[in-house]
C-alpha cells in the first residue's frame, strides 16, 4: 500500500514545506494537489516549491482536466516538472469539476479526456502530437523521454471504462472498500476487454482521514461526502437512480441532496451538508483510533486499492501525519 497526501492551494508556503518534509519522513510517497486555479492559488507553483524540499516524494495534480489550459501548455508544464524533480511526477486527470464549473463552463467529454491523456503522453515523452485546438503538429525539442503515470478519476460506467482503456491508474474519491472494489473491477474489466495488461493497474482511494475522536472527526470531514455527492448526482441525472451501472450504495445517499455551492467546494462551510448522515461520513472517510485506520486501509487493500491518499485539509494535519508515521504506515511496511 502506498500512502499519499493531498493539498488544496490555500496552505501557506512555509507550512506546506514543513508538512511535505514531515510526510516524506513519515513514509508518505505521494503529494497531490487540487488543480482549481480560481478557488485556490495555482498548484504547480506550490508543487515546484515542495519538490525542492523533498527527495523521493512524487507529486501531481489530483486532478487536472483538458479544458483549463491549452494542451501544449499543460504538457510543457508537466514535462518541465518531471525533469526538474528527477522524474517524480504523475498526472491525475478528470473531466473538470470545480476548475471549470465555477466559471460556468461544462466538464470535458470522456472522449476529450482520453485524447488529452494520449497527447500528454506523446508530448512529454518527446514525440510529435496533433490535437484539435492546434492545426499543426507539436513537438518539444527539449523533452527527454519522461513518461509520468496517468491516473484517471472516475465514478460512472463510461468514465471507469475510459480509465481502464487509457489510464495507468484509477482515482476514486471515496474510502468505502465495497464501492472501491466494485468501481475498480469495472475499470479493470474495461482495460482487459481492450486487450490491455491490467496486472500493474493502480487504484487510489482519496479521502479525508482524522485520527482520534470520531464525533469530532465527523464534523471536520462532513464536506467530503457532499463533494462526492456532486459527482454522483451527475451519474444519477444521466442514468437514473435505479441503474445497475453503479452500486446502489453510491447513489442512495444523495436522495435528499438539495444542491452544491461551488464557491465553497470541498469546504466545511458549504451550505449543502444537511443530507449527510454519520453512517455516510464513516463509510466514505477514515476516522477513529489508529487501529481503526489500519483495519479500514487493510479492507481497502483487500478490495484492490493500491494507494490511500489523505485529503490533508480538515484540521490536525501535523497530528494525522505523526499518527500515521508512528502507527499506521509501519503496519503496512512489515
Amino acid at each position: 500500500m502506498e500512502f499519499g497526501i493531498c493539498f488544496k492551494g490555500f496552505v501557506e508556503p512555509k507550512r506546506a514545506i514543513a508538512l511535505v518534509r514531515q510526510a516524506e519522513n513519515a513514509g508518505f510517497t505521494y503529494c497531490w494537489f487540487y488543480d482549481s486555479h480560481i478557488l485556490w492559488r495555482d498548484s504547480y507553483v506550490a508543487m515546484a516549491m515542495c519538490m525542492e524540499h523533498t527527495e523521493k516524494m512524487r507529486f501531481g495534480p489530483c486532478v487536472t482536466n483538458p479544458n483549463s489550459r491549452d494542451w501544449s501548455v499543460a504538457a510543457s508544464l508537466f514535462g518541465s516538472l518531471a525533469k526538474q524533480s528527477g522524474d517524480r511526477f504523475d498526472v491525475g486527470i478528470g473531466r473538470g469539476d470545480s476548475a471549470v464549473r465555477v466559471m460556468g463552463k461544462k466538464p470535458a467529454t470522456l472522449a476529450r479526456v482520453a485524447e488529452f491523456t494520449e497527447v500528454l503522453r506523446k508530448l512529454i515523452k518527446g514525440e510529435e502530437a496533433q490535437y484539435g485546438e492546434c492545426p499543426e503538429p507539436v513537438q518539444f525539442p527539449w523533452a527527454v523521454g519522461h513518461e509520468p503515470p496517468m491516473w484517471i478519476a472516475a465514478y460512472g460506467p463510461k468514465a471507469l471504462a475510459t480509465a481502464g482503456e487509457v489510464g495507468d491508474g484509477l482515482i476514486l474519491q471515496i474510502a468505502d472498500p465495497g464501492i472501491c472494489k466494485w468501481l475498480g473491477d469495472q475499470a479493470k474489466a474495461a482495460g482487459e476487454a481492450a486487450g490491455r495488461d491490467m496486472s500493474k493497474f493502480r487504484i487510489m482511494a482519496a479521502a479525508p482521514a482524522i485520527t482520534g475522536d470520531k464525533t469530532h472527526g465527523r464534523e471536520l470531514v462532513k464536506w467530503f461526502p457532499a463533494m462526492v455527492g456532486n459527482h454522483v448526482a451527475d451519474i444519477v441525472e444521466k442514468y437514473g437512480s435505479d441503474t445497475d451501472l453503479v452500486p446502489a450504495s453510491l447513489t442512495s445517499y444523495i436522495e435528499k441532496r438539495r444542491g452544491y455551492d461551488y464557491s465553497k467546494h470541498g469546504q466545511s462551510d458549504n451550505p449543502y451538508l444537511d443530507f449527510i448522515t454519520d453512517d455516510v461520513v464513516d463509510s466514505f472517510t477514515v476516522l477513529g483510533a489508529t487501529d481503526e485506520h489500519i483495519a479500514k486501509i487493510r479492507a481497502l487493500e483487500a478490495a484492490g486499492v493500491t494507494q490511500f491518499n489523505i485529503y490533508l485539509d480538515s484540521g490536525d494535519e501535523e497530528k494525522v501525519i505523526a499518527d500515521y508515521a508512528e502507527k499506521v504506515i509501519p503496519a503496512f511496511n512489515g
